[in-house]
C-alpha cells in the first residue's frame, strides 16, 4: 500500500467541502499539499476522484463519491485502534470529530478544544461547523462523534444532554431608539424590519416566538452568517434576535451593537451535547462529554458575555 491515511484524510475533507481551499483552511494545511495528495490517491489508484472546475471547486466523480466512503470507514478503522489502546490502558488517546452549530462554533469551540487537548496531549478534534439538520444528519451517519447544538426539534435516537440555557434577545445599532430602552416587546418589533439569521430550524424557532403572540415579523433582509446579520444591523437596516451574546459587541466593519432584552417569557435555546443513542461510548468521547458539562453551565459558556446587559 503506496498512500497513507494522512492522504485519506486530506481527500475526505476535499471531497466532503467541494474545494481544495475550504479542505485548507479546515485542516489547517496548506492547498499545495491537499492536491498533491489527491494525485497522488489518483495515481496510485488509477481512478479519477474529482472533476476540477475552474475557479468553482471540485465535484466527485461516481467512483470517487464511493472512494468517499471507503475512505471514511478506512479512518474509523484507523481511529478505532485508538479507542483500542485506550480503553486497555485506560489512557484518553485518538481523534474525536465534533460538530458545532454555527451560531457557537466561533465563541465556544476554541476554549473547549483547546482545554480538552491541553488536558490530554494525546487527542486530537477534528471540528466541523455547520446548521442543525446538518449536524444530525451527520450524527445519524456516524460522521461525527458528537455535536455540540441546541435542543431544536432532537429526533430519537439522539440523545441530548443540556448544559446551559440561552434566552432570546433583540439586538439593534446603537443609534437604533430601541438602544436605550430597559426592554422591548414582540408587538414593538413586529412593525420594525427585521434581519433573519436564516439558517434551518433556528428561523423556526424565531417565527415561533411572534406566532405564540399572535403576531408576525416584517422580514427585510435574511442571511445565513451571524456576522452578515450583525453588520447590517450595526448599520442601521434593522433589528435581529438572538441567543448567543457575543463578548464583543463590534461588528466586523467597526459599528457597534446593543444587546436589548426581549420583554416576557419565552423559551430559550439550550446549548447541549448530541450523540447517537444506544451507541457504547468510548472512553475518548466520555472524557470529552465530562469536558464539556465542566466547561459549559448557565454560569460560564465559553466565548460569551454574562446574561446581563
Amino acid at each position: 500500500m503506496r498512500y497513507t491515511l494522512r492522504q485519506l484524510e486530506y481527500f475526505i475533507a476535499a471531497g466532503e467541502s467541494g474545494s481544495i481551499t475550504q479542505a485548507s483552511e479546515r485542516l489547517s494545511i496548506s492547498q499545495p499539499s491537499i492536491s498533491t495528495a489527491i494525485s497522488h490517491l489518483e495515481q496510485e489508484l488509477g481512478v479519477q476522484l474529482f472533476v476540477r472546475h475552474h475557479a468553482q471547486g471540485l465535484s466527485l466523480t461516481p467512483v470517487g463519491r464511493q472512494m468517499l466512503v471507503e475512505a471514511r470507514r478506512v479512518i474509523q478503522m484507523a481511529e478505532g485502534l485508538y479507542a483500542v489502546a485506550s480503553e486497555a490502558t485506560d489512557q484518553i488517546r485518538g481523534q474525536l470529530s465534533v460538530g458545532s452549530m454555527v451560531t457557537l462554533a466561533p465563541m465556544i469551540m476554541p476554549e473547549l478544544a483547546h482545554g480538552f487537548m491541553e488536558t490530554y496531549p494525546g487527542t486530537q478534534i477534528r471540528q466541523f461547523e455547520e446548521n442543525q439538520e446538518w449536524l444530525l444528519d451527520r450524527l445519524r451517519r456516524v460522521e461525527i462523534d458528537i455535536a455540540i447544538t441546541y435542543d431544536l426539534q432532537i429526533p430519537d435516537g439522539i440523545t441530548f444532554v443540556p448544559l446551559a440555557s440561552l434566552p432570546p434577545h433583540v439586538v439593534v445599532s446603537d443609534s437604533h431608539p430601541f438602544a436605550s430602552l430597559p426592554e422591548v416587546s414582540l408587538t414593538q418589533l413586529a412593525a420594525e424590519p427585521l434581519i433573519l439569521l436564516d439558517l434551518p430550524l433556528s428561523r423556526e424557532y424565531f417565527f415561533a416566538l411572534f406566532f405564540k403572540a399572535g403576531l408576525e415579523p416584517r422580514i427585510s433582509a435574511r442571511s445565513a452568517h451571524q456576522e452578515v446579520v450583525r453588520t447590517m444591523v450595526a448599520n442601521g437596516y434593522g433589528y435581529t434576535l438572538a441567543n448567543v451574546r457575543p463578548r464583543s459587541d463590534v461588528a466586523l466593519d467597526g459599528r457597534r451593537v446593543v444587546r436589548v432584552p426581549l420583554a416576557g417569557a419565552h423559551r430559550p435555546m439550550v446549548i447541549g451535547t448530541a450523540t447517537l443513542a444506544n451507541v457504547p461510548k468510548s472512553r475518548l468521547l466520555d472524557a470529552f462529554e465530562a469536558h464539556c458539562r465542566a466547561c459549559v453551565s448557565d454560569a460560564h459558556i465559553p466565548g460569551m458575555g454574562e446574561s446581563g446587559v
